[in-house]
């Protein structure tokens, strides 16, 4: 597909760099030479300097015949007036990044005025990766599929845990044959598991099932879901904001600390049920004077990702016991793992897997598209979800009759109001969602993990 990305910045660039490793024809434009220059020499991208508003830029880069148009500017409106130029210049389809909270209620709205096709909020939806964190605390990450009916959990294998030396197939029996282990992190190895997998201490498991399943099993190993109820913030931004807000009906008391005093005015006057304190999130001494010792979650939100890691360690010497850090440069996540940190939300991330998954699901709209994507271990294992729409060989066969793609496992299968983990005599039937996880694939349509032929002879 030819798709133009206008912006290249951290967002920009992220979305070049997958898409160019996914075989599509990006073109890049964007007004400063130093990010160009970046883009030019390390992807495989087309770059144009120029102001991504204007025609006369647009058509250079071939919008007559774009697939996508993705505005990813520091500016809504620019991205908005992007959107609607290369609308009418010939673009199939546009995507818009839209931050400003005063956007946040009139979506619906522009997308239709504007004609965009998809419209991401970097901020909220990172907003909503850390609410669902916070309601899910002994959890490193949650991802929530097929409407909210399916969970991926990723929690540590610990010393304590009764399931540590046992075979993924004794798992199953003993404890619940209602969750699946889609995927393991060892090190730096990442499997995925067959029945005779022996789980490790120190093991990352990516547990997938319905959620009260999932959350029996977490208590089962003896990750108590304890229930958070006084979170400290650190950085007053947008991500604070849209947090604050979609805690709000959840028993939840935030106290948020931000250096700027107008931005404090401002967020108290908009959410009245936050306590706001003006001050520096990595002072020592404020944070204890705020009671950080007693707070059952800490998450860095500041604009830096050195303030965001030292008040991080600071809330962990301090034993609380969920600390989320977001990150957007820093790029070691194993390092930030090893010192303790709970969960890490990038903003760049979660907007690119968004995108990628929109973009993969127009590569084959005409197919079993992809409805929803989730990146984990790093980017190197994909959790897809298809809706499967149109009749193909691999339907109601048995799955141990079907010759799979190595590294790839249908984790789940959604039938109307029923969650199936499926086994060997299980089936996909029309109308199906079915959840894969894949290693080192960049899947568009399910055909593609079944290989040639579709039987076992």
């Amino acid at each position: 597909m030819k798709i133009i990305i206008v912006g290249d910045g951290k967002v920009g660039y992220s979305l070049a760099e997958n898409l160019s490793k996914e075989k599509h024809d990006v073109i890049v434009i964007d007004k400063n030479p130093e990010a160009l220059r970046k883009a030019s020499d390390y992807l495989d991208v087309m770059c144009i300097r120029g102001n991504g508003v204007s025609a006369q830029t647009l058509i250079e880069a071939g919008v007559k015949h774009a697939d996508i148009l993705i505005a990813v500017t520091s500016s809504d409106e620019i991205n908005m007036v992007c959107c609607l130029a290369g609308k009418k210049l010939g673009a199939a389809h546009t995507i818009a990044r839209i931050r400003d909270p005063e956007y946040a209620d009139e979506l619906s709205i522009l997308r239709n005025e504007l004609e965009l096709d998809l419209v991401i909020n970097p901020e909220q939806a990172v907003a909503q990766e850390i609410a669902k964190l916070l309601k899910f605390p002994s959890a490193i990450d949650v991802e929530l599929f097929a409407g909210g009916s399916v969970e991926l959990v990723e929690i540590i294998a610990t010393p304590d845990m009764p399931i540590i030396n046992m075979r993924i197939m004794d798992i199953s029996g003993r404890f619940s044959p209602d969750i699946l282990i889609g995927a393991v992190q060892r090190g730096n190895d990442v499997y995925i598991p067959n029945g005779s997998f022996e789980i490790k201490e120190n093991d990352a498991l990516y547990i997938l099932g319905k959620p009260a399943s999932v959350y029996e099993f977490c208590r089962l190993m003896g990750k108590y879901n304890h229930k958070i109820k006084n979170i400290m913030v650190v950085g007053g931004g947008r991500i604070a904001y849209y947090l604050a807000k979609s805690l709000k009906h959840h028993d939840m008391k935030i106290k948020i600390i931000e250096e700027d005093m107008e931005r404090c005015l401002e967020l108290s006057e908009k959410i009245p049920d936050a306590l706001i304190i003006k001050g520096d999130g990595t002072d020592e001494s404020l944070l204890n004077s705020e009671n950080l010792c007693n707070m059952d979650a800490f998450v860095a939100l500041t604009g830096h990702d050195e303030a965001n890691l030292l008040a991080a360690l600071l809330a962990k010497q301090c034993n609380v016991s969920k600390v989320i850090v977001k990150i957007t440069r820093i790029n070691y996540p194993a390092i930030i793992k090893n010192m303790g940190i709970d969960s890490v939300v990038d903003p760049k991330v979660i907007t690119s897997n968004h995108i990628i998954s929109y973009v993969r699901g127009l590569k084959n709209a005409e197919g079993n598209s992809v409805e929803h994507l989730y990146r984990i271990v790093g980017g190197q294992v994909e959790a897809i979800e298809f809706t499967v729409r149109t009749n193909s060989r691999y339907l109601n066969i048995p799955l141990k009759k079907l010759a799979l793609a190595a590294e790839a496992l249908v984790a789940v299968i959604v039938r109307k109001n029923e969650v199936i983990i499926p086994h060997g005599d299980d089936v996909i039937k029309l109308g199906d969602r079915v959840i894969i996880i894949a290693k080192n694939k960049q899947i568009t349509d399910f055909n593609e993990i079944v290989l040639s032929g579709g039987k076992i002879k």
